[in-house]
């Protein structure tokens, strides 16, 4: 059992800012921010009545948050309908998409310059062209105001930064882990959660033979398989480094502990862990197969939990860290999740007043993701006695784990470039489909890398 006063709550929920510290170059000054502070301190200048005028106004606002059974997309429809009815005059025009389907429409509105007033973005390297392209517009004004900045949990908005400007705001910072159904396990006379990447795929093994599929995956969104992938060769590289090790010029994707990766991995899926046509599935169905009692296991960032608390299998979750591979690897370090981020058109009609709205929107967030218990994984700072407010067990558990994370690695994604990161994606998506040679595997990567460092 976790037990949490609502100091210890609030060190758990910043815990991994101090990772995020330690893996981004630079630093920002951290002040804490209460589920109830600042909630209506938004008439001036962010987003209030003087600020958007009386003239009509369309914002245009894609988003990642489709599914209305999720707390995200109440959060989303929660704030908006509130700015909606405050600012008559203001109309948020919602483009709800999956992840993958938000990825490649920003792309094509990108190629002809007509990004939407507030979009989604991800961090670091994915980010990085639209920046080039001068597609999106700086928020150091913004977060300015009402002292927004400091909402932001301790080094997190550098991801997000390019030559000292600021051009996305995150909605979380997320650690990936695997959730798992305690009834199925027991179903399958499973009594201990596995420590080791091959006491895993013995697991799979047993509950696949008492007829339940091990773990849920929306592989058809490629980047579910690639969060996967990228715990295990955290484990195998023996910690944290190995993309970086190689954009350094010190290994090389044909290296062993690459190679190992792709060998653990395939075992997994060579002992049928996943369901029957994973690769047609996207990540919102495969997660209703966790969600609903279909799945015994989820592998998957933290995120996902206020999701699954609301789900009719919530009481039945727990938590455990992602086991070393090999004997390889510490379970305190972490596929680490900097959330996707929003960001604002610089070509947008109405700049001042989308940022006004965003504004507004980040101001608001933590204190309804808060109500909502969807708080875990926020990357604002929020303080608050989590237990006393409701919060589950497995949400209690999620926040223990963020309390000794000992950093970790981005996504490959997240690091490489798109070219190369696309290459990636589809070669570990096919391994869902056949079999394959891992050095066959490894010399894709690295001809992908050789062609477009």
């Amino acid at each position: 059992m976790v037990k949490k006063s609502t100091k210890t709550a609030a060190i758990a929920l910043t815990a991994a800012a101090l990772v995020m510290g330690m893996t981004a170059c630079g630093s920002k000054n951290e002040t804490n921010t209460s589920n109830n502070t600042n909630a209506g301190n938004t008439s001036t200048g962010a987003g209030g009545n003087a600020s958007s005028g009386d003239k009509n106004v369309t914002i245009t606002f894609q988003n990642i948050y489709p599914d209305p059974a999720t707390p995200s997309y109440k959060m989303l429809h929660a704030i908006v309908d509130q700015y909606q009815k405050d600012h008559p005059n203001v109309k948020i025009e919602l483009d709800s998409l999956n992840t993958d389907q938000q990825k490649l429409k920003l792309k094509t509105q990108a190629a002809s310059k007509e990004v939407p007033d507030i979009t989604i973005v991800n961090p670091a390297a994915q980010m990085k062209p639209f920046v080039d392209a001068k597609l999106f517009a700086p928020l150091n004004d913004m977060l300015d105001q009402n002292g927004l900045k400091d909402t932001f949990q301790k080094g997190l908005l550098d991801y997000y930064s390019f030559d000292n400007n600021i051009y996305a705001l995150p909605d979380g910072n997320n650690i990936e882990v695997v959730y798992y159904n305690k009834d199925l396990f027991a179903q399958a006379g499973i009594t201990n959660t596995p420590t080791t990447f091959e006491e895993l795929v013995n697991d799979a093994k047993t509950l696949k033979a008492k007829g339940i599929t091990p773990m849920a995956i929306g592989e058809k969104d490629s980047w579910t398989g690639s969060f996967l992938f990228m715990n295990i060769l955290l484990r195998t590289n023996g910690g944290p480094g190995f993309l970086q090790d190689v954009l350094d010029g010190k290994k090389t994707f044909k290296d062993a502990a690459f190679t190992d990766a792709v060998s653990a991995m395939q075992d997994l899926i060579q002992a049928k862990a996943f369901e029957d046509g994973a690769t047609s599935i996207d990540y919102n169905t495969g997660g209703n197969l966790f969600k609903t009692g279909k799945a015994a296991m989820m592998v998957m960032g933290t995120w996902e939990t206020g999701a699954i608390d609301s789900s009719t299998v919530g009481p039945k979750v727990g938590v455990f860290k992602f086991p070393t591979v090999g004997g390889k690897g510490d379970p305190d370090q972490f596929m680490l999740a900097p959330g996707s981020a929003f960001a604002v058109s610089a070509n947008s009609k109405h700049l001042k007043e989308t940022k006004d709205f965003l504004n507004y929107f980040m101001t608001e967030m933590p204190k309804k993701q808060f109500e909502l218990k969807n708080a875990v994984g926020s990357g604002q700072i929020i303080t608050g006695d989590f237990k006393a407010a409701g919060y589950s067990q497995l949400a209690q558990d999620v926040l223990a784990l963020f309390q000794n994370v000992k950093g970790g690695d981005l996504a490959f994604d997240n690091t490489m470039k798109p070219a190369i990161a696309q290459a990636h994606l589809s070669s570990i998506q096919n391994m869902f489909v056949q079999k394959v040679d891992p050095a066959a595997v490894a010399a894709e990567h690295q001809s992908a890398y050789d062609a477009n460092k």
